[in-house]
Formats: C-alpha cells, sequence, structure tokens
C-alpha cells in the first residue's frame, strides 16, 4: 500500500473514461495544486497529433480518504494538431 506524508491522502485517483473513443479505459492522474479532481483532461493519441479532450462529470467514488478515488470523465471531442 503507498503512503504519503499529506494527511489528506493519496496525491492522485483513477480517471475513468464513460464514453467516446477511450470509453471503459482509465488512466491515473494528478489532483490540482488545490486537491480538486482535474476539470479536464486532454489525453495524445498514440499515432499523430491527435488528442482526444475528456471533461469530467458527476461519478464520484471514495476510498478511505476525503478525496475521491475514481472520477468519471465524457467525450468532448477530437483535437487535432
Amino acid at each position: 500500500m503507498a503512503t504519503t506524508d499529506d494527511s489528506r491522502g493519496t496525491e492522485s485517483y483513477t480517471a475513468k473514461f464513460t464514453d467516446g473513443p477511450l470509453e471503459g479505459k482509465t488512466i491515473r492522474t494528478d489532483f490540482t495544486g488545490s486537491g480538486e479532481p482535474q476539470p479536464q483532461l486532454t489525453i495524445p493519441v498514440a499515432a499523430g497529433s491527435k488528442k482526444y479532450l475528456y471533461r469530467r462529470s458527476s461519478g464520484l467514488e471514495f476510498g478511505e480518504t476525503e478525496r475521491p478515488s475514481a472520477v468519471d470523465y465524457r467525450y468532448v471531442e477530437a483535437i487535432v494538431g
């Protein structure tokens, strides 16, 4: 089990993609500097310069801390460039 010196708990959480091209996939990402889940995530696609934009939705899961252990994200658009 990971430990941290931060009394608020872990510094990262699982982002769950609920739709779009990454539906069903998850990644581990850090909380913002203020301790909140990221409002949006931009995920680079392996080939080329395309990225997928996802925004945080209302789904939250909690473990043993006050911060969420998992957060749902909804697909917004593909960004090329």
